[in-house]
């Protein structure tokens, strides 16, 4: 009686393992249509990189683009440092105007406080307002992997006793908190994961910053075979975020840039202050000193610095040449004194021997010039005379249709007729 039930039960074992070995039907992928993808706009910054690192033969990607596309030597801002001039480009205002006017400055409003490159509170960076507030506002979504200030949400207030946590504010729509741990291909990768999203929650505008190349040339110098080899790392990384946009079938419009350049630093090439050490306070040494007598001090370091010197030259802060455009803002201390470049300011001997490179000097100096390449649908080929990085904001407001922004320091004048209306 059992029987028939034991055939019934393997039939249907036999059925089961028939469909199961069936393939699925698959949907017909060479018929479907290709998104139409309008081009995005990418920033990407490699933070230390000259114009002339293109010669050294371990460049092909950048090369390719630069030679498809706009190439130019870039001047920086002064003074020539990552913060200022990373928050120039996204400001479109000089670093006297946009509030961040070195890696390390004082406020008197926060006499107890010092900003440094590790600084969140939107007290300090809330003198201009950075791109990605205007395009999130225009309805451009946004997204930031690493930009100095795209971390701190614009127009905040840090909360007392919040643990950091800031009330308010505009910040991209993504963006992440820079870790230099965070290798070149991990970021690339998650620039593309952004732009893998559906149409609604993909940005417009994105930025993408590279350090080693700066890290490198710090280290070893400009010169260094390890500055080279960096130099051809940020390249492939490069292409493989070019690799990836073609594959996704996403145009992309590319503005490479770079902050400053680098000069080569040694222990031979050191220019003491030599001032007594209750006389100044010193907020920044290096390229160029940042210091404030003090009080009944004035008259002694004044006579001891102001002036020529071999290898440095020393400015009331009313009185540092117009073309520096620097000096107003009230977080530049009252002295500023800047070395020639490839020398270095100290108030202390080194303690050792040392080679490697630094930037801060001044910002018309050949070894500041930053890289600049911008290629894409946009955009015509052409070697470009040097600008004036201050005209890269409103080039980006262009990529992006937002329209002309009143009040800022430069314009798109040296694109015009190279890019595509």
């Amino acid at each position: 009686m059992r029987f028939p039930h034991m055939l019934a039960a393997a039939a249907l074992a036999v059925l089961l393992q028939a469909c199961a070995t069936v393939p699925a039907p698959t949907p017909d992928l060479a018929g479907a249509p290709a998104e139409a993808r309008a081009p995005v706009t990418i920033l990407v910054s490699i933070d230390g990189f000259r114009p002339d690192y293109l010669q050294r033969g371990v460049t092909p990607v950048l090369s390719r683009l630069a030679a498809e596309g706009l190439q130019a030597p870039m001047r920086p801002s002064f003074p020539s440092k990552t913060f200022p001039n990373h928050w120039t480009l996204v400001t479109g205002l000089r670093p006297d105007r946009n509030g961040i006017v070195a890696n390390k400055m004082e406020d008197a409003a926060r006499p107890d406080e010092v900003f440094t490159m590790a600084t969140d509170d939107p007290f300090w960076w809330d003198e201009a307002e950075p791109l990605w507030v205007d395009a999130e506002q225009a309805g451009i979504r946004t997204a930031t992997m690493f930009w100095p200030g795209s971390n701190v949400p614009f127009g905040g207030t840090l909360e007392k006793g919040g643990h950091g946590r800031v009330v308010g504010g505009t910040r991209p729509s993504d963006w992440q908190q820079f870790n230099q741990a965070v290798t070149g291909t991990q970021r690339v990768n998650g620039v593309l994961d952004w732009l893998r999203r559906p149409a609604a929650i993909r940005p417009r505008f994105v930025t993408l910053y590279f350090d080693t190349v700066d890290s490198a040339g710090h280290a070893y110098g400009p010169d260094d075979q390890r500055t080279t080899d960096a130099v051809a790392e940020v390249d492939k990384a490069v292409g493989m975020l070019a690799d990836g946009l073609a594959t996704l079938g996403q145009p992309a419009n590319l503005v490479i840039v770079a902050d400053h350049g680098m000069a080569q630093t040694s222990d031979t090439r050191t220019v003491m202050l030599g001032l007594p050490a209750d006389s100044y306070h010193l907020v920044e040494a290096g390229p160029y000193a940042a210091l404030t007598p003090l009080p009944g001090k004035e008259a002694l370091v004044e006579k001891a610095l102001l002036g020529r010197h071999p290898h440095m030259e020393c400015w009331r802060k009313s009185e540092i040449p117009a073309r520096f455009h620097y000096g107003r803002n009230p977080r530049v201390p009252a002295i500023l004194c800047l070395a020639e470049s490839g020398w270095t300011i100290t108030d202390k001997a080194p303690k050792a021997p040392f080679t490697g490179g630094a930037h801060g000097y001044d910002h018309a100096s050949p070894a500041m010039a930053a890289l600049f390449i911008a290629h894409g649908p946009a955009f015509r080929p052409a070697t470009l005379p040097a600008f004036d990085n201050v005209d890269v904001y409103p080039l980006l407001r262009d990529l992006l249709g937002l329209p002309a922004k009143a009040g800022t320091d430069g314009d798109d004048v040296p694109f015009r007729g190279w890019v595509k209306r």
